[in-house]
């Protein structure tokens, strides 16, 4: 059986993650909660995360900030974005400096649209993760004929 991934959420605002942790509850994957984007990366150099969902308006650490750090840092986390403020230009940042797989606005529809989109952003990590394993294959054989 492959690996149970693991799915981090990153909000300021401690009522949105025990709205997300109860929500949750019932999906097949595990879950990890940060207040802040630095308990978030530290949570990062402890745990193997395969999504992040970043809100976007945080004090300290920007959300685009903490993407930008995940991108770098750890480029094959699956990023999206949760946010209630909408700002283009923002929200363009995110996407052409991140590259963020989703953006979800707030407030968020679980069954309709939050579970079903955390699950392809699931499903999109275990895509990438075959093909790189098909391209480090590839290459190995290739060096080896």
């Amino acid at each position: 059986m492959a690996e149970k991934r693991t799915v981090l959420f990153v909000d300021d605002e401690e009522k949105v993650l025990r709205a997300l942790e109860m929500g949750l509850l019932d999906e097949p994957y595990h879950k990890r909660f940060a207040a802040s984007g630095k308990e978030a990366l530290e949570i990062l150099k402890r745990d193997k995360v395969h999504v992040i969902v970043i809100d976007m308006l945080m004090p300290e650490m920007s959300g685009l900030e903490l993407m930008k750090t995940v991108k770098e840092e750890y480029p094959h986390i699956i990023r999206m974005v949760l946010s209630a403020y909408a700002q283009v230009s923002m929200l363009l940042e995110a996407i052409n400096q991140g590259e963020i797989f989703r953006y979800i606005t707030k407030p968020w529809k679980l069954e309709e649209e939050f579970k079903p989109v955390i699950r392809q952003a699931i499903d999109h990590y275990n895509l990438q993760s075959v093909r790189d394993n098909l391209e480090a294959e590839l290459a190995q054989y290739k060096a080896s004929s």
